[in-house]
């Protein structure tokens, strides 16, 4: 995660054709036969449904869509069908992920038989991800005279079941591609995803000088559209005006180092608003999160995490320590801190000084062990939690928490005069 750099504003002053849609006569689906179950029935209309995606065949889209549904439902399907048109889809799936009764406390409609089994779309963006994605979808199936139909994805919201939504469900999708990955955006985010696309390449190039080349190297750059895909990309708590960016996966293994479904998602307000190197440590403080998720667990302590992300971002920029960090220049010359930033630190008021110590601590990290120690203690660092801190600097550093926070008091002392 990163939040706006305001500082650095200081310091440093594929396109989407509109054509006519064509009226299309929906193709009849097949009618289940008297033996066909119902897990059949509805696993071969998501089998077509997905066929139909990736084949760009909307008669087919359109047929499996229930005609007694509510035309607003069958719209946005339609809409959804067409603003996937330019994306880069390797994969495009769904499952049944379990049985379900009928729901119960809800309006049902109208139906000789209405079932709601759990459903999962696996997809894969074609250049960015090696594994594919699982999200569920909380759809409502109906049978009328021996044909199944989707008939609804926000049917069951009232039981807690919501469906996932991604860019697409939001408006039509243009992509602009590079080396290093694609900026994905929507009609009038253009400004914005030119300017990320512009530094995409040479962030990926930096960050893999730092880390290595043993990660995908190919990312996501998602420019939402309205604060309500802001919430849908990356959750409520992080879809903030404060923060101009971040980085998210939907599943992370912790045995195989993988991370799959990961996005680096710009806030279209204040990430606009960025200076071009603001714009530019952000993207590389981004990426450094998608290339060491891998290699991260839960817990992990975040003054390890950002800090480190920050090294990166802002390596090689030629911003001076006090125009990076001018919080930490003042609270320096006020007293020196005594502990490293907690995690609580990094929300709430102290969130831009915890960001400055943690980029600080990281930096003397890498003045006393180089930069290929530096990585090599956050490789290690970043798969323990808090309480293991010290066994881990002892081995590395030959000293523990209290001893590293003695050598960045003196490298502060030496840094902010």
């Amino acid at each position: 995660m990163s939040r706006i750099r305001v500082v650095l504003a200081v310091v440093v002053a594929v396109t989407f054709l509109a054509g006519l849609v064509t009226a299309v006569v929906p193709a009849t689906p097949p009618a289940a036969s008297a033996a066909t179950s119902r897990p059949d029935a509805v696993r071969a209309l998501l089998d077509r449904r997905a066929r139909a995606v990736l084949e760009r065949d909307e008669a087919a889209f359109a047929a499996d869509l229930d005609p007694r549904a509510d035309a607003g439902f069958r719209q946005r399907q339609l809409d959804l069908f067409r603003n996937l048109a330019g994306v880069p889809l390797a994969e495009w799936e769904y499952r049944l992920d379990g049985a379900a009764d009928a729901p119960t406390g809800l309006e049902l409609p109208a139906a000789d038989e209405v079932w709601a089994p759990d459903v999962r779309l696996s997809y894969r963006l074609g250049g960015v991800d090696v594994e594919p994605s699982s999200q569920v979808m909380a759809y409502l199936f109906t049978r009328h005279d021996g044909r199944w139909y989707l008939n609804s994805d926000t049917a069951l919201e009232p039981l807690g079941k919501r469906t996932w939504r991604g860019p697409w469900d939001f408006g039509p999708c243009q992509v602009r591609a590079g080396t290093g990955g694609f900026v994905l955006s929507h009609p009038g985010g253009e400004a914005l995803a030119s300017r990320a696309l512009a530094e995409l390449d040479g962030a990926v190039t930096a960050v893999t000088e730092v880390w290595g080349q043993a990660w995908a190297r190919q990312v996501a750059v998602l420019v939402p559209a309205s604060p309500d895909e802001m919430v849908a990309l990356v959750g409520p708590g992080f879809a903030t005006g404060a923060i101009a960016g971040v980085a998210v996966a939907d599943r992370v293994d912790p045995d195989t180092r993988t991370a799959r479904g990961q996005r680096v998602v710009l806030n279209p307000d204040s990430a606009g608003a960025l200076s071009p190197l603001a714009l530019r440590v952000l993207l590389r403080h981004e990426i450094t999160h998608v290339a060491t998720r891998g290699d991260t667990v839960d817990g992990a302590p975040m003054w390890v995490l950002e800090g480190f992300a920050d090294y990166v971002g802002y390596r090689r920029s030629d911003v001076p320590p006090e125009k990076a960090a001018p919080h930490l220049a003042a609270r320096v010359r006020r007293a020196l801190p005594t502990a490293l930033p907690s995690d609580a630190d990094f929300r709430g008021d102290a969130m831009e000084l915890a960001y400055q110590q943690a980029w600080s601590v990281n930096l003397y990290l890498a003045s006393t062990l180089g930069e290929p120690g530096l990585v090599a203690l956050h490789r290690r660092l970043a798969r323990v939690r808090a309480s293991e801190v010290d066994g881990v600097l002892l081995e590395a550093t030959g000293g523990d928490t209290a001893a590293l926070v003695r050598g960045w008091q003196d490298f502060l002392r030496r840094t902010f005069p």
